[in-house]
């Protein structure tokens, strides 16, 4: 039940949306989001650094700021999705909003969170977006099969 991240031919149930700021990333998770929301049988959950989002989720999707519950780094971000999913077996998809922002650049950090969030995703059937503020190039080759393409 794999979702094909464009371009790249990988089955996968991770999805990072790459790009520089101001490139789109964020209105095109919105969209994500909200096709989600009209598609899934199951609950959508975003999570976000602050409130940007708050006028622009549905309220069908569970937004949860990340900072109120001090997820700072990719430890924490694994054991706060992990205990999302633990609690929803009816979650189907978590996007989260600027990754790097609230976990760091840490190339082996970020490496680790994904692959781990890679099998559990697969086990639970759970579909994890993600943006990530960097050009392509930056993005480690462990995680270059998770890059999904956008276009605005």
């Amino acid at each position: 039940m794999s979702t094909q991240n464009a371009g790249n031919g990988v089955c996968a149930m991770i999805k990072l949306i790459v790009g520089k700021k101001g490139t789109g990333k964020t209105k095109y998770l919105v969209d994500l989001v909200h096709e989600a929301a009209d598609s899934s049988k199951g609950n959508v959950v975003c999570i976000e650094k602050g409130n940007s989002l708050t006028y622009d989720i549905k309220p069908a999707v569970r937004l949860i700021r990340a900072d109120e519950y001090e997820v700072d780094n990719y430890t924490a971000m694994a054991g706060f999705i992990c205990g999302i999913m633990a609690g929803d077996y009816d979650c189907t998809d978590v996007f989260i909003d600027s990754i790097t922002k609230l976990c760091g650049k840490d190339p082996e950090q970020m490496i680790a969170f994904f692959r781990k969030m890679d099998r559990l995703t697969d086990e639970h059937q759970v579909v994890l977006t993600a943006t990530v503020s960097a050009e392509l190039a930056e993005i480690p080759e462990a995680l270059q099969p998770y890059v999904t393409s956008f276009s605005r």
